[in-house]
């Protein structure tokens, strides 16, 4: 069995809980602000409308379109101006309260990071990674991680192996020395491990239906390092 050296950690469900999303009257207030920006009285029940239709459609297909992708669907819809989208991204999530950061399972990470393992936080998100970083630096745990790998700064979302490819590479390392954590069955579990990485899924509910056998399951993060001892306890 590979020695564990990196941890890749998802955030929502693994070590927070869920944050806000943004609503049209908060992005409207928000962008109204910046300079140069247009916004229509109708903007707030455009982006409402427009969120709903790919929800909807998301859903249905299996995947989850990028704020960026209703941003600027809603602002042709309604004639909206915004000439720096990723400006306006940014100021957005920094208006928005990120999700919080379980306590315990901020210190189990920085007991696991004490033991030498390194972390890569691997997270689905639409926010900016100023934002993110600010958060784990709130719950003193940015010093934990070597890099940070976050869906809205690729462009590629899990279970895209080429988010795991980024994981990888910014892990320094072979796939089957990094251990991916995270509460989701398909991202963080059965993507990773079909690219070759170890998995934990975290999950306090039944064991999925289907999970590879070689997928272990535990209840929280804290419970991590006891897995981590069972397999370095298992002969090679």
């Amino acid at each position: 069995m590979a020695e564990v050296r990196v941890l890749a950690v998802d955030f929502v469900g693994t070590l927070a809980g869920h944050g806000p999303s943004p609503d049209g009257r908060l992005i409207a207030k928000v962008l109204g602000d910046l300079p140069g920006t247009v916004i229509p009285d109708d903007f707030p029940t455009r982006f409402d409308a427009v969120a709903h239709r790919f929800r909807e459609s998301d859903h249905a297909l299996g995947v989850r379109s990028t704020f960026a992708t209703r941003l600027r669907r809603a602002a042709q819809d309604c004639g909206a101006g915004i000439p720096d989208l990723r400006l306006a991204m940014d100021a957005v999530f920094t208006a928005l309260p990120d999700a919080r950061i379980d306590a315990v399972a901020a210190s189990a990470l920085r007991n696991l990071h004490a033991t030498g393992l390194r972390c890569v936080l691997a997270s689905n998100t639409d926010r900016p990674e100023r934002v993110r970083l600010q958060t784990l630096r709130d719950s003193e745990i940015a010093d934990c991680f070597d890099a940070l790998v976050l869906s809205g700064t690729l462009g590629i979302r899990k279970p895209d192996p080429r988010f795991y490819a980024a994981v990888t590479e910014a892990a320094a390392c072979p796939p089957e020395n990094i251990l991916f954590v995270g509460d989701n069955p398909q991202n963080d579990a059965v993507g990773p491990h079909t690219y070759g990485m170890p998995a934990v899924l975290v999950r306090s509910g039944p064991r999925p239906a289907g999970l590879p056998s070689e997928i272990a399951t535990i209840s929280h993060l804290k419970d991590l390092a006891a897995h981590l001892n069972d397999r370095r306890a298992k002969p090679s």
